[in-house]
């Protein structure tokens, strides 16, 4: 479905002239740093193995920079914004660059957070310039109510990059790293610096692959429960699971029940654990009882 017109990419000037034209600011509130180098936003659609058979979902595509560069590839890109003034933009950028791309385009004008559906044909792939504030409650909401997203690429402020890419064990590795690697493989697939943004953040970016599980986590435990052991192992991470537990188990005895019948000494950290551990001691609760 490739589709490139000449200069149909927005460039620095094209950025600031379109912002101009529509009064848009980018507001700290909704975290908002627009790309403005062609040459990033194709390295972008490169690294998310985008081809002519997708169906790509971009959550927050601003003035367009990157949707563009996924309709020269992708067979059909929706857009999910929630800014007023630039989502009722997005549809002439598209129809003014890229004019025979127009009917494999739709936009959704919401918050993507309360997005339950889309409009044409499944996703196949997730690809966004993330707002920093929002990033992984987004990605997370985006992945588990879309099971046909199979490729993600999302650019993140690094610091969060590093999270959700970590393994155990390491310092960062926490919630963002255990709830996404329910649904995916993880991994670093980049770094983004300052400059390509206007305006310049005061933080680096990084770009996130995730993939998707071949199969789900091996469990009879449902997500929200292993969730809930998740978020409690890290809301006191210095503690030993045993302590960390005590609330979500009912004691702390109850806590060293589940996770010696789980396999999981008491006396480690949150930090330490694998998805499919945490599974394993939600499979677990009230074990001993």
């Amino acid at each position: 479905m490739s589709t490139t017109e000449p200069n149909a990419l927005l460039g620095a000037a094209d950025i600031r002239e379109l912002a101009a034209a529509l009064g848009v600011r980018p507001t700290k509130q909704r975290g908002q740093n627009f790309v403005i180098d062609a040459n990033t936003v194709r390295r972008i659609v490169r690294t998310a193995q985008v081809g002519p058979q997708d169906v790509v979902v971009e959550v927050g595509p601003g003035l367009g920079s990157l949707t563009l560069a996924l309709l020269e590839t992708a067979d059909h890109v929706t857009a999910v914004e929630i800014d007023d003034v630039l989502a009722g933009a997005l549809p002439a950028t598209i129809e003014a660059r890229l004019p025979a791309r127009t009917g494999s385009f739709d936009l959704v004008h919401s918050d993507a957070m309360l997005v339950r559906e889309l409009p044409g044909p499944a996703p196949t792939a997730l690809v966004a310039n993330l707002p920093y504030n929002v990033a992984v409650p987004v990605l997370l909401h985006m992945l588990d109510t879309f099971p046909t997203i199979e490729r993600t690429l999302v650019m993140v402020q690094a610091e969060v990059a590093d999270r959700l890419a970590a393994a155990p064990g390491s310092k960062v590795y926490g919630v963002p790293s255990v709830k996404a690697n329910w649904y995916a493989d993880v991994k670093r697939a980049g770094s983004i610096g300052r400059n390509v943004f206007w305006p310049a953040p005061n933080v680096d970016s990084g770009l996130v692959a995730l993939v998707r599980r071949a199969e789900p986590v091996k469990t009879t435990a449902s997500k929200r429960e292993v969730f809930a052991v998740v978020d409690a192992a890290f809301a006191q991470r210095r503690k030993t699971l045993r302590a960390a537990l005590a609330g979500w188990a009912g004691s702390a005895a109850a806590a060293e029940a589940a996770l010696v019948a789980a396999g999981v000494s008491p006396q480690a950290r949150g930090e330490a654990l694998t998805v499919e551990e945490f599974a394993r001691i939600a499979e677990n609760k009230g074990a001993g009882a």
